[in-house]
């Protein structure tokens, strides 16, 4: 398959200008809020265009980054794409993150312009004050309280709908996406217009089929780059329609959403997809699931028999895939009407795949390796860190990824990160396999094995489980044991047994193993 990107892009202008010149103003790119306000694509382009104006006043130009530190809404989009327009890169960060993170976030970014609602800009006004390449904070749904502050709506409204796009090339910095999880110091893959175009054609064109008549409804919310895709830059490339909400997904409020909109595509992380098994699904709710095409999940592994209650409980295919910050988005899926539970499934088309050896050479197919992947959508490197980008950004623009996984018949099963990976007895133990097996037992809902070292300093793997319905007795990790011993290899048995009321996860949704080991 091949994708043509033209020479010159502004990624803004592809996904929503072009949508408007093509005649689609009047259809509704967006429903926002509990109100389910609705957004017409001639609107959003006003405001978006109303907001590149507010940047530009403020000197935002080409080789500049704008901060986007906003909860899900119409103004988190127009904040993205207008930074576009400018020809600047746009940085995202989640709002509820402590002060000291969004310091370090500005400190790293060296953002010219931050948006921010009202309770980020006070709980951070210092930081803001203090930070020596910002030269505003605009502040959603609050009152300017600093010099910096200025307030959204009102500055807005006082700005012209019209305005003249940035001639971009298709390398040129777009967007930073965040690698580092929500703490500790930040670091970005930076991305030209030409990732995001490319990934529009692959994934969301060639794989999921999204078209006009879509919509999205996303778990993940727009900060984390696989919503970015899925809830922003997806729908509006085909003229669908995005469902936006800013409180947290709780299944309660999903279920809410779901009934209240009708979405034909969910994107859904593994976490919320157990909550949401957990709870009781109104009828309404369990109507509307009829209306959902796909389902699609990523973030970390789908296991197996999460997969097959959710299909038995609503009814929806769930077509798995494995993205990365350095590929932007999908570039490893199953498809629709072709799903292979607890796989990944095969390369978009677009992209090509090796499983690498630690030796370099390729290996066959069974055995475990690391990803690496070609294709139009690769970073151009990690910011402020070429000694990494040389190690990931190879000769012949592969992406050696930290992901290992395991390649039959063209179809990859995830086996896991790279530090994640046990080394038992000399041989690759895989924490998914453990836990896939784990999960079968009735009275384990979530789990995860991580490796520990004996009195002889040897890697053993350590089970972490979670069991709400058990009592907390020794007899339970006696049972887990036969049960694990039944169905895995001796040397891939944990020797460890630890019982939590939940599992750490940052603000992404995905596992924090490092906390566990």
């Amino acid at each position: 398959m091949g994708i043509e990107i033209p020479p010159r892009l502004n990624l803004a202008a592809h996904v929503l200008d072009a949508r408007v010149a093509e005649g689609h103003g009047a259809r509704v790119a967006l429903r926002v809020g509990a109100s389910g306000r609705r957004v017409t694509y001639a609107a959003l382009l006003d405001e978006t265009n109303r907001v590149a104006n507010v940047l530009a006043a403020l000197g935002v130009g080409p080789g500049d980054r704008v901060l986007v530190a906003l909860p899900d809404g119409a103004a988190f989009v127009a904040a993205f794409l207008a930074t576009l327009k400018v020809g600047a890169a746009v940085t995202m960060a989640n709002p509820e993150l402590p002060v000291a993170d969004h310091a370090a976030h500005l400190a790293y970014t060296r953002a010219k312009v931050l948006f921010a609602d009202a309770d980020l800009a006070s709980r951070a006004a210092a930081a803001i004050a203090a930070a020596p390449a910002l030269a505003a904070a605009l502040v959603v749904g609050g009152a300017a309280e600093t010099p910096r502050h200025l307030p959204f709506e009102a500055t807005v409204a006082a700005a012209s709908p019209r305005f003249s796009n940035a001639d971009t090339a298709a390398d040129d910095p777009a967007a930073w996406i965040a690698t580092s999880g929500s703490t500790g110091l930040p670091r970005a893959a930076v991305h030209g217009h030409r990732s995001f175009a490319f990934s529009i054609e692959a994934y969301a064109k060639g794989v999921l089929g999204l078209g006009a008549d879509d919509v999205t409804l996303s778990v993940p919310k727009l900060y984390f780059g696989y919503a970015t895709g899925m809830s922003l830059l997806f729908p509006l490339a085909v003229g669908a329609t995005a469902v936006l909400f800013p409180e947290r997904p709780t299944p309660e409020r999903m279920f809410e959403l779901v009934a209240r909109h009708r979405p034909t595509v969910l994107a859904l992380v593994p976490t919320l997809i157990a909550k949401l098994l957990a709870a009781a699904a109104p009828p309404e709710a369990l109507a509307a699931f009829a209306g959902v095409r796909l389902a699609t999940s990523a973030g970390e592994a789908l296991p197996a028999p999460l997969h097959a209650r959710w299909k038995a409980t609503f009814g929806v295919e769930i077509v798995e895939g494995l993205g990365s910050a350095e590929l932007f988005h999908i570039h490893v899926s199953n498809r629709p009407g072709d799903v292979r539970p607890g796989t990944l499934g095969r390369v978009v088309p677009g992209y090509e795949a090796r499983v690498v050896r630690d030796d370099g050479s390729d290996a066959p197919d069974g055995e475990i390796g690391a990803l690496w992947v070609r294709g139009g959508s690769a970073a151009l490197g990690y910011e402020g860190d070429p000694e990494r980008t040389a190690q990931v950004f190879l000769d012949g623009r592969w992406v050696a990824t930290s992901d290992k996984v395991r390649r039959v018949d063209g179809v990859f099963r995830f086996e896991g990160r790279s530090d994640d990976m046990l080394k038992v007895g000399g041989i690759y133990v895989s924490p998914l396999e453990v836990e896939n097996v784990l999960l079968q037992h009735p009275a384990v809902s979530e789990c995860a094995v991580v490796g520990y070292e004996d009195e002889a300093g040897l890697v053993k793997p350590k089970a972490v489980v979670v069991c709400p319905s058990r009592a907390a007795d020794d007899a339970l990790f006696g049972e887990l044991d036969a049960f694990a011993r039944e169905r895995l290899a001796a040397f891939k048995v944990p020797r460890r047994w630890e019982r939590l009321a939940a599992l750490p996860r940052n603000d992404r949704g995905k596992l924090v193993r490092r906390q566990l080991r």
